[in-house]
């Protein structure tokens, strides 16, 4: 088959091989669209591990915060061995490989219940993640192709509104097949006898079985589904025979800060979500039980996903930067609102911070790869690697809140919002020096 040239469109030296000059694509799309979802309702189940697992094996918040640092480190860890995989493979069979890992890493919840392995549950997040991250690093680009170049941007935002869809139903069914039993206190677990603590950690992790089980066998069945289905071929990218460019990642410094804007919104973005439980069953904020807290975890990142679609059309009519810096302004106000009030108010004003989430992953990542030219593939990989904030951050506040709780702890995700609004207002500016090739 004759591959079509795509030399003018955003991505060049991507081509679609065999297919029509106006193909219609919306069956792949809403195939793809399906990973996206997928892997956000997964990502978000870890803001109920985190209260369940604290309960079931008595951790401190920066023991439990291994949780985030497991999931989250596979993205530093695994993001450049998906990329050869990638360039191998293709992208088509690296979603299918990343999809049957994801299987690998929920059916390992199995044996992690049954131990009633704090460790075991940690591989199975570190497996689990690594899935995912082979799937980011995968659909991401293939969706931009599965259309007009014009309309990427879009495309690519409605498939991410759809995974923003999985991160807010995610709390709500894990915390009511999850969290369905009442915890003993610290004082009652270590009361018991080492032979009775364990069959009741035994007893109470078995509540993630069915849905983790269930989980499993949707992504084989999702695998198989995405590897049947006749999707658009796509050839990755090829550099020029005898193209040298006389460039480097590190004189373009929207990307360095671009990087560290990354690594600090995914931090915050994480560090919050994974306390709200916690945070709502404080006597002083709302006193809820930690599955009804879970359910009020859903507006959080309701609030991303309305965000998401309204700032689809906003950043069509205002320069982006600025759209970013204000909305990293209204996130620190209202944290820091939430660490001087109590009561309701309080939980209130850190939930409204999710729809001021919503456009900073997007946005920070598209100002970071301004002007790169052909290093822009390089540069979107330590982009993706500095998705390990969410990995760091919740642990170092998990440090914190064990030492000064969780009310006041929330000043770490503040700092974050203030260098995204640096980032904004004058970081994302690109170097205005152009790459030259020798």
């Amino acid at each position: 088959m004759a591959t079509r040239d795509l030399a003018t469109d955003p991505k060049p030296g991507l081509s679609v091989a065999g297919v029509p000059s106006n193909p219609n694509y919306s069956s792949a799309l809403a195939v793809v669209t399906t990973l996206f979802f997928m892997w956000g309702f997964l990502t978000c189940l870890n803001d109920i591990l985190v209260p369940h697992l604290k309960s079931i094996f008595d951790l401190s918040y920066a023991r439990v915060m291994l949780i985030q640092f497991a999931f989250f480190s596979a993205y530093f860890i695994f993001s450049v061995p998906w990329s050869r995989i990638v360039n191998v493979i293709g992208y088509h069979r690296t979603m299918v490989i990343g999809l049957l890992t994801m299987a690998v890493g929920s059916f390992l919840f199995l044996p992690a219940a049954s131990a009633a392995s704090f460790p075991l549950f940690l591989t199975a997040l570190l497996v689990l993640a690594a899935g995912i991250t082979g799937l980011q690093v995968a659909a991401n680009p293939y969706v931009t192709l599965l259309g007009k170049p014009e309309t990427a941007s879009s495309r690519l935002d409605l498939t991410q509104a759809f995974n923003s869809l999985g991160t807010t139903i995610a709390p709500k069914i894990g915390g009511l097949l999850i969290l369905t039993g009442a915890p003993l206190a610290v004082d009652e677990l270590q009361r018991l006898a080492p032979q009775a603590l364990h069959v009741y950690r035994v007893q109470e992790a078995a509540s993630v079985k069915v849905p983790y089980a269930v989980i499993g066998v949707a992504l084989v069945l999702l695998a198989v589904l995405i590897g049947a289905f006749n999707l658009p071929k796509i050839e990755t990218a090829r550099s020029r025979p005898g193209e040298k460019i006389n460039d480097s990642i590190w004189k373009h410094p929207n990307l360095v800060l671009g990087a560290l804007g990354i690594f600090a919104y995914v931090g915050a973005e994480v560090s919050i979500g994974s306390f709200l439980v916690n945070y709502f069953g404080l006597p002083e904020i709302a006193g809820l039980s930690a599955k009804s807290a879970a359910g009020y975890v859903s507006f959080y990142w309701g609030g991303a996903m309305v965000g998401r679609f309204l700032g689809a059309g906003l950043l069509r009519r205002f320069k982006p930067g600025n759209l970013l810096g204000l909305c990293a302004i209204l996130a620190a106000t209202l944290v820091t609102a939430s660490m001087l009030l109590g009561g309701h108010t309080a939980m209130w004003t850190i939930l409204a911070v999710g729809f001021f989430n919503s456009i900073m992953f997007p946005t920070i990542f598209s100002l970071a790869v301004a002007e790169l030219g052909p290093l822009t593939g390089n540069g979107s990989g330590i982009l993706n690697m500095a998705i390990v904030g969410g990995a760091i951050l919740p642990v170092m506040q998990g440090v914190i809140a064990d030492h000064l709780g969780i009310h006041h702890a929330f000043f770490l995700p503040v700092m974050c919002y203030v260098y995204i609004l640096f980032y904004g207002l004058s970081g994302s500016k690109p170097n205005t020096e152009r790459y030259s090739k020798s």
